[in-house]
């Protein structure tokens, strides 16, 4: 009895046939574990995308750059002054495990340059873990009034704060709207007397063109146009010679170029009942301005 010869291949165990893949040549040269490192890698891209979707990104990148040594150990700050350390630390937003390779100091230094006491700002970054933050404050130039409202301002006149306390009572405060751009020009004319200075509380602006001083014990200045500097020495001149400024008086006005005009205090007027006194008009030196 014949047999059928069984096709070519059909008795050859599967365990010993090669792979389609591998007697394609496909990929033939990967080892054996390639599959498994393949799985892998699809895992870990399937976890960063979940992370990515859910806005996880960069809490998880905080997280591994702190863990790997990058995290702010320390933050170094100078030249602040009036800005305590809480408003600064405040205004970087560094939470605990904030790393700093991720830390946005750009928006940091707009940050601190908004406050109103700033000047200009650096922010840098000093690895592997410290920020340095340098600060320039502005100078308080003067105190400025307007009604019911006392800030301390720059020298531009610029506000810096409406927080005004014991620390800025030697500052000239300047009254009224305007005056707190026009501030220098007085100081500079009370820096030629000092000895006046000294006894000078406030400048007062009026109508925007000349200068009321008040004095401590209540006397009131009034002052020229023109010609400020030389009225202030008469001033001093007249408080040398006969004690001007400690008399019983509420106003000495030299807005004229040749005499000076002073105001008695009520009591002092009823206790002398003269009705002038012999510092009420006074001739001045100098050219009329």
């Amino acid at each position: 009895m014949e047999t059928a010869l069984a096709p070519r291949g059909r008795g050859v165990a599967r365990l010993h046939r090669r792979p389609l893949w591998r007697a394609a040549g496909v990929l033939q040269g990967l080892p054996r574990w390639s599959g498994t490192a393949g799985a892998l890698v699809f895992l870990a891209a399937t976890i960063a995308y979940g992370v990515a979707i859910g806005g996880y990104g960069r809490m998880v990148t905080e997280s591994l750059t702190s863990a790997a040594g990058f995290r702010i150990d320390a933050v170094k700050l100078s030249g602040q002054r009036e800005i305590t350390e809480f408003e600064i630390l405040e205004a970087l937003e560094i939470e605990e495990d904030t790393s700093l390779a991720l830390f946005d100091a750009r928006a940091a230094r707009e940050r601190l340059a908004r406050m109103p006491w700033v000047e200009t700002v650096s922010v840098q970054k000093l690895y592997p873990g410290t920020l340095q933050v340098r600060i320039d404050e502005r100078d308080a130039f003067a105190l400025w009034q307007r009604g019911d409202s006392l800030s301390v301002i720059d020298a531009e006149g610029r506000v810096i704060s409406d927080d005004v306390d014991g620390r800025y009572a030697n500052l000239l405060m300047l009254i009224g709207h305007g005056a707190q751009y026009r501030g220098g020009e007085v100081l500079d004319a009370l820096g030629q007397v000092p000895d006046l200075r000294a006894r000078v509380r406030a400048a007062r602006l009026v109508s925007d063109r000349r200068w009321d001083l008040l004095l401590e014990n209540g006397i009131t200045l009034r002052l020229p146009e023109e010609g400020m500097v030389r009225a202030l020495a008469d001033v001093l001149a007249l408080d040398a010679e006969n004690g001007l400024l400690a008399r019983d008086i509420t106003m000495v006005d030299m807005r004229l170029a040749d005499r000076v005009i002073v105001r008695m205090t009520d009591e002092a007027a009823l206790r002398r009942k003269a009705g002038t006194s012999g510092f009420e008009t006074r001739r001045r030196t100098g050219a009329d301005t």
